[in-house]
């Protein structure tokens, strides 16, 4: 009897204890980690919803879409003028493809070529969110920017020989005055702005084969009808023939006629003078490609979250 009263005491105080909750803190930080571990192998678990583009995005979108396709539009324009020159003159013919790599027209092929195509990869990357075509506009723009700040420093470097490089590039112009148009509406232009003859003087175009006095044509010793006074009959119509013999006159009756001093010199003048907007220009078409670029890295910021989600 005195072992069941011992008993049932030890019976009563258990009754009395509180429940412990051990089990269901265990179950708890069980549960816990379970979605901590899911969490980390899972990042879409963890990853936010993305969120639509703010107001300032959509119009640098907008911006920098329009933006390349002005450029893309003025890059056809340029490759098209190209093309047509090429095509207008023979020079994409069989036996004209050896004078092509020194043809003018060529150049408008380039550059059009080249904007065109990085416009293009611009706007398709702006419009269809691609990473790819954004970086490679980016990719494109700053080679073409690097190409542009080493042809303005080799420029700087030889400035002293600008005068040289003037002259050959002249000398080219009156060697091959009636085989290109471009060349030769080129040299007119020149020559009737500057007021000008030659390269030092009226006689340089003795090196001519049409103009020289040996020319069997009736052009041989004569000079370019840009080169006179008053090129102009009636105001209205060019005269072709006013320079036609000025090579058999002297200096003082050719004078009455013709310009005597050359284009090299002039020319040369004219450039120092136009420094400043050279330079003008040069930054305002680098302040364009850092337009371009910023655009671009900003839409390519806000694609590639969204691009890296699974």
């Amino acid at each position: 009897s005195a072992v069941s009263a011992c008993l049932s005491m030890q019976a009563s105080k258990l009754v009395e204890l509180p429940c412990s909750s051990s089990d269901d803190d265990d179950d708890g930080l069980l549960a816990r980690d379970m979605d901590f571990s899911t969490a980390e192998q899972d990042p879409r678990a963890r990853s936010s919803v993305p969120t639509k583009p703010g107001t300032f995005s959509q119009c640098v979108r907008y911006l920098a879409f329009f933006w390349n396709l002005l450029f893309l539009l003025l890059g056809s324009l340029a490759l098209a003028v190209g093309v047509w020159g090429l095509l207008a003159k023979g020079s994409l013919q069989g036996e004209r493809l050896a004078p092509l790599g020194s043809d003018p027209m060529l150049l408008f092929v380039l550059v059009g070529l080249g904007a065109s195509t990085t416009s293009l990869a611009g706007c398709l990357g702006t419009l269809r969110s691609s990473p790819c075509l954004l970086r490679f506009f980016v990719g494109a723009v700053l080679a073409f920017a690097g190409m542009e700040v080493l042809g303005g420093l080799l420029l700087l470097a030889v400035w002293h020989r600008l005068r040289d490089a003037l002259r050959d590039a002249l000398l080219l112009c009156l060697l091959r005055y009636h085989d290109e148009p471009d060349l030769q509406f080129l040299v007119d232009e020149v020559q009737q702005s500057l007021q000008c003859c030659g390269l030092g003087s009226y006689r340089d175009w003795e090196v001519n084969l049409y103009f020289n006095c040996s020319a069997p044509g009736v052009q041989a010793c004569s000079v370019p009808a840009s080169c006179c006074l008053d090129p102009w009959q009636n105001g209205t119509l060019v005269n072709t023939q006013c320079g036609f013999a000025a090579l058999r006159l002297g200096d003082v009756a050719a004078s009455t006629v013709v310009h005597l001093s050359g284009c090299v010199a002039r020319l040369s003048a004219w450039l120092r003078s136009q420094a400043g907007g050279i330079a003008a220009a040069a930054a305002v078409l680098v302040l364009v490609e850092a337009a371009s670029v910023l655009m671009a890295l900003k839409v390519l910021g806000d694609i590639v979250p969204i691009g890296v989600q699974y």
